[in-house]
């Protein structure tokens, strides 16, 4: 009985994670829908550092966060969200997104979110998402710094 239920709660944070994921790659990808509106960022190395459920996690990657942001939007409009236009305010950017996505497992995850974001310049910038995953709320923050140019 242990075993199942260590197993069962196993499963739900993966489920978690998964799903956090998820809708992470909507947020990322929503902003790219309208990516004509918003600045060139510079091909780099960047760190990303994204907090969900007051847990940061670093990555550290060369890349180009605008052409990244091309990539996902592929994704997320076959993933079938709807992204409200985008509102400009000075060097802030702020959307909604509607998502109502499968799981693999034939589960579905639906959310609706309101994403700001702020650019500090073409090498900084700062996502901050607040809303709703499947009745629940949730937050997560994304601050992006270019720290270098990438090794040869």
């Amino acid at each position: 009985m242990r075993t199942q239920q260590h197993r069962s709660a196993l499963g739900a944070q993966g489920r978690l994670i998964a799903a956090l994921g998820l809708v992470s790659m909507v947020v990322v990808g929503a902003v790219v829908i309208a990516s004509e509106d918003l600045p060139a960022f510079r091909q780099g190395m960047w760190k990303f550092t994204r907090t969900v459920g007051g847990k940061p996690v670093e990555t550290t990657k060369c890349t180009n966060p605008t052409d990244d942001m091309k990539r996902q939007s592929a994704m997320v409009q076959k993933a079938g969200c709807t992204v409200s236009p985008i509102r400009k305010a000075g060097n802030t950017y702020t959307f909604e997104s509607d998502c109502s996505l499968k799981g693999p497992r034939g589960g579905g995850i639906t959310s609706h979110t309101t994403t700001v974001m702020t650019v500090e310049s073409d090498s900084a910038y700062r996502l901050e998402v607040a809303g709703t995953q499947d009745g629940e709320p949730m937050k997560e923050t994304l601050v992006a710094r270019r720290v270098g140019d990438c090794a040869r």
